[in-house]
């Protein structure tokens, strides 16, 4: 697998922009890693973390182009990208706007 995906709001994302990184999020600050999600495992993400959720960013992220991946068992026990450091804005593939509906379904717009 050479991508995945992670949800960020657009708000930090324009921040990162201007950096040339993006951080994290509060809760991947406090874990110590930037949580990825596959393709498969976008949606339920989504549902579970950013349900009612507007103004977001969905980043496609180049793997290949990060130095400190590691695939961990999360979820059910599923393996999960996390990525131990900053997300270099130059590894995202796309860049879309997002939402998320409360009941948990995605609406993702073209790439910018």
């Amino acid at each position: 697998m050479t991508t995945a995906f992670k949800i960020v709001d657009a708000a930090e994302w324009a921040l990162a922009q201007g950096s040339g990184a993006y951080a994290g999020s509060a809760v991947d600050l406090s874990d110590g890693y930037i949580h990825l999600s596959t393709a498969q495992q976008l949606e339920e993400t989504a549902r579970r973390h950013y349900a009612g959720r507007g103004s977001l960013r969905l980043l496609e992220v180049d793997l290949n182009r990060l130095d400190s991946v590691k695939w961990e068992a999360s979820r059910g026990g599923a393996l999960f990208p996390h990525q131990y450091g900053p997300l270099p804005v130059d590894a995202v593939l796309s860049d879309r706007p997002m939402s998320v509906s409360a009941g948990g379904v995605m609406t993702v717009g073209d790439p910018c």
